[in-house]
């Protein structure tokens, strides 16, 4: 998740919306009020959608009645109804929520609507693509943490493999926390 992220509000320009997105290299942003409550999101897709005009010498094509008052403000633009996660929800829930509505951002906002952060497709590709060496550190300090130093971590294309001793009962425990380290496809555990 990225912390502290742009936003914009409803009175942004149409172009000063895109230049933000075009220089941060982002696909989209939450559009707050001015207490930093979420109002929406914009996306690339709502930004450009009227931009570009229509070529006057198409004659093949239909005619389309261009709207009066093209819109100049975010505010004519963006998606009122964003699909938000909170900063307690984990990954899962975001990639649920992203592969569903074909979001490629979702804004994390607290109860009070307030905008935290903004998790995207490519944080949630970042951390699959962690090295074994990282996953493998992060899960031996989380076991030793537990007061298990004594379990053994391999990690080979993200599948990790946990070895420890025998009639401990805490295969289980293993398991978990290998689970929640970032960049883990699968778990296995055996006890010796």
């Amino acid at each position: 998740m990225t912390t502290d992220p742009v936003t914009a509000t409803p009175e942004t320009t149409i172009k000063e919306a895109i230049s933000l997105l075009a220089r941060l290299g982002i696909t989209a942003m939450p559009i707050v009020d001015r207490k930093g409550r979420l109002r929406g999101i914009v996306s690339e897709a709502d930004l450009i959608e009227d931009v570009v005009p229509r070529d006057p010498r198409a004659q093949e094509r239909p005619i389309v009645i261009d709207a009066l008052y093209p819109p100049t403000t975010v505010e004519d633009v963006f998606t009122r109804a964003a699909v938000t996660v909170a900063p307690e929800d984990d990954a899962a829930t975001a990639v649920e929520m992203m592969t569903a509505t074909g979001a490629k951002s979702l804004p994390v906002v607290d109860q009070n609507q307030h905008v935290v952060g903004v998790i995207s497709r490519s944080d949630i590709v970042k951390q699959f693509a962690r090295t074994d060496a990282v996953i493998a550190a992060d899960i031996s300090r989380l076991l030793t943490s537990t007061g298990h130093d004594d379990w053994l971590v391999e990690v080979d294309d993200g599948v990790v493999q946990i070895t420890g001793p025998a009639n401990t009962g805490t295969s289980a425990l293993a398991r978990v926390v290998a689970q929640t380290v970032p960049g883990v496809v699968g778990v296995h555990v055996t006890e010796l």
